[in-house]
């Protein structure tokens, strides 16, 4: 396929999710996933090399096409969207099932040391939250993990992606330093 390249920029774009490259190779009716990947190394490389308004990240297991952040603020003004909003509650679970999933909502509850039934659906409501299955112990409980629309929001390849004790801890350091920080893809209510 000669135009291959500028067949997955096409797709990429019109993209609402990021496409994985087993997505793109049933979508172009490939069987080897390796000229799909060169192709978006290509992409890749001429987006970064031209530095202009948008790139490709590869986020939630696949690529999307993005705007810089350094241009968000005019595309606020155009969009202007409604930032997901969390709770310090909903933000606390959130942090638990992302670090130990895939977990139940006992073993939840038991490390926030309150009931979470509520935080929970709206986490699903939010598609941040996912319920995977049910565990084989008496009551057979809901087990809950994350999706790749939390992946997405919080700009991440995958789970390996979220950030260690160690950085998050240096994070809190800084920023205890320095006044303006880096916006972050939610805001946090009360």
């Amino acid at each position: 396929m000669e135009d291959i390249k500028n067949i997955i920029e096409s797709l990429l774009f019109v993209a609402d999710a990021p496409l994985s490259v087993d997505r793109l190779k049933q979508i172009l009716n490939m069987a080897d996933g390796k000229e799909i990947r060169l192709a978006l190394e290509a992409l890749t490389t001429e987006y970064e090399t031209r530095k202009g308004g948008i790139y490709i990240s590869e986020v939630a297991g696949g690529h999307q096409i993005r705007t810089r952040p350094a241009y968000s603020e005019w595309i606020k003004r155009l969009l202007k969207p409604n930032p997901v909003r969390l709770s310090q509650p909903a933000l606390e679970t959130l942090a638990i099932i992302a670090y130990k999933q895939p977990i139940i909502r006992a073993d939840i509850e038991h490390l926030r040391g309150v009931d979470c039934g509520g935080v929970l659906r709206m986490l699903m409501e939010k598609k941040l939250v996912k319920v995977l299955g049910r565990k084989e112990i008496p009551g057979r409980p809901l087990i809950y993990a994350t999706t790749k629309q939390f992946l997405a929001v919080f700009d991440l390849k995958d789970l390996k992606a979220l950030p260690t004790a160690n950085e998050i801890e240096a994070m809190g350091k800084r920023s205890e330093t320095t006044e303006a920080s880096t916006p972050l893809p939610f805001k946090v209510t009360e």
